[in-house]
This record gives structure tokens, sequence and C-alpha cells, in this order.
């Protein structure tokens, strides 16, 4: 674990006329660590990312990649950086096998003078080699990739990213749609990429989530900061609270316990 961020932000806003999305927001994720990023709808998650992704540039402020300032104009750019995006879409073909999807076009390849083809015993072995890395135990990769769980297929899509190079895995809410034991899959795989020396930065509204893999916290309401915190300066029962709706519940709480007292 490295004490120097890998990925720096400073006081990074993000109006759109009048509307701001995000405001004054500043973070820092090291190689090997992660920081999770917490908040509920409309906090800000979406332009976070977006920005970082080279989907829109930030109005205000700074980004800097191993020290030195950056600015992405495409989300190539951010890609050619070293920082790699995982939607929760995921970009795959559920009926391709799992090595087309590993690969997506970028398939190892072989020649003869003038004749080009995709070397596919070569892309199999990479592809079941480098899920392996991430403890996942595909048996046969011509598998259409939609018959695997929806905590395979994230892991299919964090297993492609760091092997095409990615120094700063962005998972956007990777859990969300997944029950209980399959967001423990991709738990594991995000300890994996973290271990493996990436640096992660996880998208999340489940405090429950982030807290045992994280390393630090951001939390957004309403584009804000409500700070950036390292995992020694926070729990997880303080992450629900300064969470959007966290003080309104607690407020709620209170309401209808005096209400009850009272009736």
């Amino acid at each position: 674990m490295s004490d120097q961020p890998l990925l720096q932000l400073d006081s990074v806003s993000k109006f759109y006329g009048s509307i701001t999305a995000l405001s004054g927001v500043s973070t820092s994720v090291a190689a090997g660590e992660v920081t999770c990023v917490l908040g509920d709808n409309g906090a800000g998650k979406s332009t976070f990312i977006k920005i970082l992704a080279g989907v829109h540039q930030q109005t205000e402020g700074t980004i800097r990649l191993a020290g030195e300032k950056v600015t992405f104009d495409s989300p190539r750019d951010a890609l050619d950086s070293g920082i790699a995006t995982v939607y929760q879409d995921l970009a795959m073909v559920p009926m391709m096998s799992v090595w087309r999807n590993f690969f997506l076009g970028s398939e190892p390849t072989k020649s003869i003078g003038p004749l080009k083809w995709i070397d596919t015993k070569e892309a199999k072995r990479i592809a079941k080699d480098e899920m392996a890395k991430m403890g996942i135990d595909i048996r046969d990769t011509e598998q259409p990739v939609g018959t695997l769980s929806g905590g395979e297929r994230q892991s299919v899509a964090i297993a492609r990213a760091g092997y095409f190079g990615a120094k700063v895995l962005i998972l956007d809410e990777p859990t969300s749609a997944l029950g209980v034991k399959q967001s423990g899959v991709v738990l594991k795989r995000i300890v994996e990429a973290r271990n493996q020396g990436l640096a992660v930065i996880f998208i999340t509204h489940n405090p429950r989530h982030a807290y045992p893999v994280g390393n630090r916290f951001l939390i957004l309401n309403r584009g804000r900061s409500m700070g950036s915190f390292a995992k020694d300066e926070i729990d997880v029962n303080d992450l629900t609270r300064l969470m959007s709706g966290g003080a309104e519940l607690e407020a709620l709480e209170h309401e209808l316990r005096d209400s009850g007292a009272t009736s």
C-alpha cells in the first residue's frame, strides 16, 4: 500500500449553467487502496464518475495523476492514461462467449505475411488465467457470458480492466442490483484488485458494502462533499448518518419514538 496518491482531486466542481452538479470535491486514492464514494440518488456520484472517465471536464479544480496535472478530453483519453471505468451495464454481449467479451476487439492475433487471424487458443488461455488471478474459476471460456451470475460478470469486467493496463479502476455501483451472495463475490474481487496494486474507486450507496473493503470514504450530498475520511477516522454508523437522508431518518426515528411514548 502506498502513501502517495495515484489520483488526487482538489476542489473539483461541475456547473451546468446555473445548476451545480458538483461543488468543491476533494479526495484521493493510492495504488493498492480503495476509495469509496458514497451518496444517495442525486448526490453527484454520476457527475463524479463522468469527470474522471473523461465524459465531461470539470468546471473548476484540478485532477492529478501520479502527481501530474491532467485534463481528459474524452473517455479514450482517460483510458489511455490508465483510468478504466466499469459501468453498471458492463458493456458486454450476453450471447457472446466469455473470452470474446474479455477482449471485445482486442484479441491476440497470429499472422503470416499479409494474413492475420485471431489466436483463439491464446485468447482463451489469457482470459482463463487473468480471471483465475481474480479468484474466478471459469471451466469453459466458450460459454456465453450471459450464463454467468451478475457477480461473475462484474468479476470478468474487473479482470478485463486490469489486464488491459488500468492503474485506476472506477466501479459504478457494482453491487446495486445483486443479492447478498453475489455482492460478496464482487467485494472479494475489489479486494483482489486492490491487492494487485490497482487504485480502486468504488461508487456505492451502501455503506455496509463500502466499509469492509474501503481505505478512504468520500461522502457526497447534493453535489457537495460531506468529508473525505480515512478508515480510522469514521465507522459504518457515521457513514450512514452522513449520507443524504441520514440526519433526516435519525430525526424521524426520534419523532416516532417520542410519539409512541406519549400515545
